[in-house]
């Protein structure tokens, strides 16, 4: 199969002819139609992510595709079926699983990190019976690629951790996929959202996606909600924008750490402690919590398709990883390998 390659962190991939995958005997391999080029994808390239030990690496975890195979102990999939699958593909066994907290399984492996991914035209999930979620009819992949990771990752951290409510004040730090994500899932629950960022697109793709007001980085944000957010998101991952979020909390306001960090952020204790705040995190969304999304996915409240900004072949993705070094691209940059 043909894959995006690198042989060391930094480096520039390129694009190779390397073995297809295998189906693990609790596995799947699908065949990817779309899959997005997510920053989580630039920090494992860069080497923030321990996950990824050995080179060469195939980077992606975003992905919508065709099951190709599966392993014999498979029961729920077969060829043909097609599928989004958690970016955390959890083993179903373990205490966090058995709790039902599979986005942060024990023994979770991570198509991009712990083994190869989507970047290419075939990729391998583990526990496939756990893991891989049905696509609905008419659900194109481009839209299905956003379900794998940024758009549940936002799901879940407006609606499940940050517990979002109808009339609350949600600032959005950070207008990429995951933080335009934040703003339609939080304005079509009926909050009021106030999305941040440095870049005029991105605020105008906020308006659009339902952002109530949309304003630069470095507005008082207290000021424009009269105390404060309820909610407010890092959907970036900057030391400034985490910062910027508690900062602009009301008083026993919740702070929801989404965008990754690549060092271990100054955050202002102070604030915390006198506001009585609460710092929460989220890491993606376990497969068996997808039926409520897709259910509004279905009835046209939520539209994850209005993400995808632009989309390229297998040939442009290395440029487009790289490109993520000096910014982030508005909305959803799709590879249809």
């Amino acid at each position: 199969m043909r894959a995006v390659v690198y042989e060391a962190f930094g480096q520039v991939p390129t694009i190779e002819t390397v073995a297809d995958p295998v189906a693990a005997v609790h596995g799947a391999v699908l065949r990817v139609e779309a899959t997005g080029v997510c920053r989580s994808d630039w920090h494992g390239w860069m080497g923030h992510d321990p996950d990824i030990r050995r080179f060469p690496h195939v980077p992606g975890h975003e992905l919508a595709g065709v099951v190709e195979a599966v392993g014999d102990h498979v029961a729920r999939w077969a060829p043909g079926d097609r599928v989004t699958v958690p970016f955390v593909c959890a083993c179903g066994t373990c205490r966090q699983c058995v709790a039902g907290h599979h986005q942060i399984c024990d023994r979770q492996t991570q198509p991009g990190f712990t083994h190869w991914g989507s970047f290419a035209e075939f990729t391998a999930v583990d526990w496939a019976d756990v893991n891989l979620v049905a696509l609905p009819e008419g659900l194109e992949s481009d839209a299905a690629a956003a379900l794998g990771c940024r758009f549940t990752t936002a799901y879940r951290a407006v609606l499940q951790v940050g517990r979002v409510r109808g009339g609350e004040w949600v600032a959005v730090h950070g207008c990429g996929g995951v933080g335009l994500s934040a703003v339609m899932i939080a304005a079509a629950v009926g909050a009021r959202v106030i999305a941040i960022d440095i870049s005029e697109r991105a605020l105008s793709r906020a308006r659009e996606a339902g952002a109530e007001l949309a304003v630069p980085a470095g507005t008082d944000i207290r000021e424009l909600t009269d105390g404060g957010a309820h909610v407010a998101l890092d959907a970036i991952g900057t030391e400034a924008a985490c910062a910027a979020s508690i900062a602009g909390l009301r008083k026993r306001g919740r702070h929801v750490q989404v965008g990754l960090l690549p060092e271990p952020p100054r955050v202002p204790m102070d604030l915390v402690i006198a506001r009585e705040l609460e710092l929460l995190g989220s890491h993606g969304m376990a497969a068996h919590a997808y039926p409520e999304m897709l259910g509004l996915v279905q009835a046209g409240r939520l539209r994850p398709g209005q993400l995808v900004s632009s989309r390229i072949g297998l040939e442009q993705a290395p440029q487009a990883l790289v490109a993520m070094t000096d910014t982030s691209p508005v909305g959803m940059t799709v590879i249809r390998p």
